[in-house]
């Protein structure tokens, strides 16, 4: 793999762009021991900044991030493109990407988007039997009558929908966070959980009907504020949080099944918060043992709520972040394309390749595997306190 195969896993500007991420290194650094390092990408290598600032939530809580970033020195690494080659092998070859972020909660919004309501409703009713999608979602379409898009979250028009609805027997707790004033915020998954780039993500062992979630996360600071964004594979088990929204967390938070990446993107003058509200996110699977291939995509400009307004619900008087959070904006990606039989929909299987791009952020690569069959997670803040040491 050369240089320009490597760079659609990059922004289109790479040159000006400034990408900051997180490397596991075998030895050498600050220190001597294997683990993580901070580095940013500048001039197509590969800076480790450890020794100035060790930690990404310190970065961004700078108030001289961007300029702190285009100064920083420390040891090369080597070309970008070789982290990434290496970070795609399997077994991966260090120095290897990991997920950008470190200390910060790893929240998530969920049912941001009009089409996506619709599918967590068919979930609901389908009561995580796939077999049911296809019929409940023409029913569904035919009661509803109506372009959920157009409507705005928490207004006099979805209210009367809301009324409408109860008085038919078709309302629904999703809908309620759809279209109510309140998004759907939860915890994601835990503080140096998430796996970067190249690295495969997990599906519990008892799903059977599961999809990626092709997201734009954004970099929020201790104060609330935006500082940038990446890319993140939300893995979502459609049967298991179908049966119960009371299974959310069994149904989200699981080893490997977050993955965020490659680099975090600085908000500066060329890259801003209104470049992700106008962001084009595409998706494709490409399975390994039966040769399927599904495209998607995720227009930021059809979101039903602001990306400020998903930060100012996740953070504010009521509930405090000090470490500062990463939070996945949501997806308008549904599949509902049949791989296993006439209207069963989507679902993984082993091995399928997952890659989320988009030109501003570059790409997201991830294979699929089980979660119990990949390494357990055992690096965390302890790990990571005594490394620094």
């Amino acid at each position: 793999m050369n240089d320009n195969e490597t760079n659609v896993y990059l922004p289109h500007d790479v040159e000006q762009a400034l990408l900051v991420g997180r490397v596991w290194r075998a030895d050498g650094g600050p220190s001597t021991a294997a683990g993580p390092a901070l580095v940013v990408v500048r001039q197509g290598e590969v800076i480790d900044i450890s020794a100035q600032c060790d930690c990404m939530a310190d970065l961004l809580d700078r108030d001289d991030a961007a300029a702190f970033v285009r100064r920083a020195e420390g040891e090369s690494l080597g070309p970008v493109a070789t982290l990434l080659q290496n970070s795609l092998a399997e077994p991966q070859i260090t120095p290897y990407l990991l997920a950008p972020c470190d200390v910060q909660a790893i929240k998530a919004c969920g049912v941001t988007f009009a089409v996506s309501l619709l599918e967590r409703v068919i979930e609901e009713q389908a009561g995580g039997d796939a077999a049911k999608a296809s019929q409940l979602r023409a029913e569904l379409n035919e009661v509803i009558g109506q372009d959920l898009s157009r409507i705005a979250p928490g207004s006099d028009e979805a209210m009367a929908l809301k009324a409408a609805l109860q008085a038919r027997g078709a309302w629904s707790q999703y809908m309620e966070v759809g279209l109510g004033p309140d998004a759907e915020v939860f915890t994601k998954s835990q503080p140096f959980s998430s796996v970067g780039f190249g690295a495969r993500v997990g599906l519990h062992p008892a799903s059977q009907w599961n999809n990626p979630e092709p997201e734009i996360v954004l970099a929020v600071d201790a104060l609330g504020a935006p500082k940038g964004a990446t890319l993140g594979n939300d893995v979502n088990l459609r049967d298991v949080e179908g049966r119960s929204a009371l299974l959310l967390g069994k149904a989200k938070d699981n080893n490997a099944s977050c993955a965020i990446g490659p680099f975090i993107r600085l908000f500066d003058e060329r890259f801003t918060l209104d470049s992700v509200r106008q962001a084009h996110v595409t998706l494709r699977i490409e399975g390994e043992d039966d040769g399927f291939l599904l495209e998607g995509e995720s227009d930021m400009r059809e979101i039903s709520r602001d990306p400020l307004d998903l930060v100012r619900q996740t953070v504010g008087a009521h509930h405090q972040y000090p470490d500062g959070f990463m939070l996945f904006l949501g997806t308008m990606f549904s599949p509902i394309q049949d791989r296993d039989g006439e209207g069963q929909g989507f679902t993984h299987h082993i091995g399928d390749s997952v890659t989320i791009a988009t030109p501003a952020l570059g790409a997201l690569v991830n294979r699929v595997d089980r979660s119990d069959k990949l390494p357990p997670w055992t690096f965390g803040i302890r790990q990571w306190r005594a490394h620094q040491r």
